[in-house]
């Protein structure tokens, strides 16, 4: 198994056009298992309640991501599973790494873990999960961070801190993998995510356009130099949404498709809004997408790229088409 993400493969929906309920985790196994057989090496769920605003309505469908995770490792072999990422407000981090461990043990050593700190107020609201400020939330994956570590590796940890507190966490049976499930952390922040990746993970992810990405990684080899860590240490990848088809005009088609399914015309939006989601998307035919990672991806040093294909990503061709055209452009 690589040691890094390359080819990801996120879902972040569970609307699709008539697919109802009772064939939604059909589909949803579907789509994992033909991203693996398509050359995707990890797969990723949202860890959400309610359907994110850019992608839907809150009422949309959202599976809980570990039972979800849990049931995909019956239908899938090779590919690494995680979250992208799990929000730290939400779980007890000492159940947090039992769910972990447990999942990479029923998957046969495929877990990864993917965390950060949380971000969408709505969700907290609803649930009842205290949401608190930026800093109360970066300080508390701080802190889960010094269980969570440990608990991966079959030791005891024992904090007693302002968010949390363990006393000798014991966690049998004990992950697959040597050292554990590999600790991924997301998010674009110069300051304190991405030093935070420096100090306590395998991997990072990046949401962030991709234009921004060579900031991104000058500023995380300032904070790998300040811990001494070497580069190569760290698989780095960014998260994008890909709208791909055979052409650029079923593309166009797609995307437009997607957004009459929100209510939105894309021929009347104002013209700020049309450039915002163009911003927001990849969109193309294979060479523009092949040529599009290939400049953007692999020349500027990442190690790898995360999609989801929100218009069309319950179409199995859709995904086999995408992991054609990305693995042929990563491996160039």
């Amino acid at each position: 198994m690589a040691p890094f993400t390359r080819l990801g493969f996120q879902i972040p929906n569970f609307t699709f056009p008539d697919v109802p309920d009772t064939a939604l985790f059909e589909r949803v196994a579907s789509m994992a298992g033909k991203a693996e057989e398509s050359g995707f090496d990890s797969l990723f769920v949202m860890d959400h309640f309610y359907q994110l605003p850019m992608l839907g309505p809150p009422e949309w469908n959202m599976l809980e991501a570990y039972t979800l995770l849990g049931a995909l490792a019956a239908h899938t072999r090779r590919a690494r599973l995680g979250t992208l990422v799990t929000g730290n407000t939400y779980r007890n981090p000492a159940l947090l790494g039992k769910i972990v461990t447990t999942l990479d043990v029923i998957s046969g050593g495929r877990a990864l873990l993917g965390i950060g700190t949380g971000w969408f107020e709505q969700e907290h609201t609803g649930l009842g999960f205290e949401f608190g400020t930026l800093s109360e939330r970066f300080a508390k994956l701080e802190e889960a961070l010094a269980i969570l570590k440990p608990m991966l590796r079959d030791e005891r940890p024992t904090l007693a801190g302002r968010y949390y507190r363990t006393r000798e966490v014991i966690n049998r049976p004990v992950s697959l993998q040597t050292n554990g499930p590999p600790l991924m952390i997301g998010g674009a922040g110069e300051k304190k995510t991405l030093r935070l990746v420096a100090e306590h993970a395998e991997e990072s992810n990046l949401p962030c356009p991709v234009d921004e990405v060579p900031r991104k990684l000058e500023a995380l080899q300032g904070h790998l130099d300040a811990v001494g860590r070497d580069r190569s240490s760290v698989g780095v990848s960014v998260l994008f949404s890909l709208i791909l088809a055979p052409t650029t005009a079923e593309a166009e088609t797609a995307r437009n498709a997607l957004l009459a399914r929100r209510g939105l015309d894309w021929n009347t939006l104002p013209d700020a809004m049309r450039e915002g989601i163009a911003r927001a998307l990849v969109l193309g035919d294979p060479d523009t997408i092949g040529e599009f990672v290939q400049r953007k991806i692999v020349d500027v040093g990442l190690d790898g790229l995360v999609v989801n294909l929100p218009a069309n990503g319950h179409d199995l061709e859709a995904v086999a088409l995408a992991g054609e055209t990305l693995g042929k452009a990563m491996a160039r």
